[in-house]
């Protein structure tokens, strides 16, 4: 909307700094944190002059970023307050500190209004997903009688956490705080349990679900990896597996022989800070 002369301050609700009464003065410079300020009109303020609502017009004047009173102030009087009302008709721009959850219609803040990361769940980004990927009707492979077998991890399917990769089973993180669920299956392996390998530092960072597997007939099982867990610089990891009995072919994963692409052990990561 164009207008003739001074553009109105739409809305913007400020309070002046303390003024100074001098004696037999009756002119004073309105500042809002020490810059000056003009209000629209006499009828745009509310001035509290020795305790008493002052009437714009009669009792004070404005003129720019000056304030005009009726008469002149003298030592004892003091001016409590001036406020500027802005352009009072208009919405306007809300003033600081002013806009409630309220006042917002649901759904009607987007993602692309927010700041980065803000609104947005830790499990809808910055997730690492690999496995074990083999040609149909091809086994997960033997295990050993007690032992920590080696799984296989040869298929990245996201990475969007800047750092991580994958090379020859091994997993590298950058440094962060980390969620991971990951799960790995044996047959005949007897009891059995899957873990994180930090072989950087070599050490368990997470061990897995214990499980039990027949050893005399198909009966397979899965060990379940779940937890958060904190490294403070670049770590490389592995998925292993111990098992207390051996079975060649299929001990790590018995193949589903269905066409498709068999999947035996699978790893989802989440960078959660």
């Amino acid at each position: 909307m164009a207008y003739i002369g001074k553009t109105p301050t739409v809305g913007n609700f400020q309070v002046c700094d303390a003024i100074s009464v001098v004696n037999n003065q009756a002119a004073y410079t309105m500042q809002v944190g020490g810059v000056n300020v003009s209000p629209e009109s006499a009828n745009h303020m509310i001035v509290s002059l020795n305790g008493v609502i002052q009437k714009p017009t009669d009792a004070y004047t404005v003129s720019n970023s000056v304030i005009s009173f009726a008469s002149n102030l003298v030592t004892n009087d003091v001016i409590d307050f001036i406020q500027i009302l802005g352009n009072v008709l208009d919405l306007g721009v809300p003033s600081d500190a002013t806009v409630s959850t309220a006042k917002i219609v649901d759904g009607a803040v987007t993602s692309a209004k927010l700041a980065s990361g803000v609104g947005v769940g830790k499990f809808e980004s910055q997730l690492f997903h690999v496995r074990d990927e083999k040609s149909s009707n091809t086994a997960g492979g033997s295990c050993s009688s007690t032992s920590d077998n080696q799984r296989d991890l040869n298929t990245i399917l996201t990475n969007e956490i800047t750092g991580a990769s994958l090379s020859s089973n091994v997993i590298t993180l950058p440094a962060g705080t980390f969620f991971i669920s990951a799960s790995s299956p044996t047959n005949r392996g007897g009891t059995n349990r899957a873990h994180l390998l930090n072989t950087a530092d070599n050490s368990i960072q997470l061990l897995g679900t214990s499980e039990n597997t027949q050893t005399g007939d198909t009966t397979p099982t899965r060990s379940f990896i779940n937890g958060r867990f904190t490294i403070s610089a670049q770590k490389t990891f592995r998925i292993r597996h111990y098992t207390t009995a051996a079975k060649s072919d299929n001990g790590l994963g018995i193949q589903a022989n269905d066409s498709r692409t068999e999947v035996y052990t699978d790893v989802l990561i989440w960078k959660v800070s």
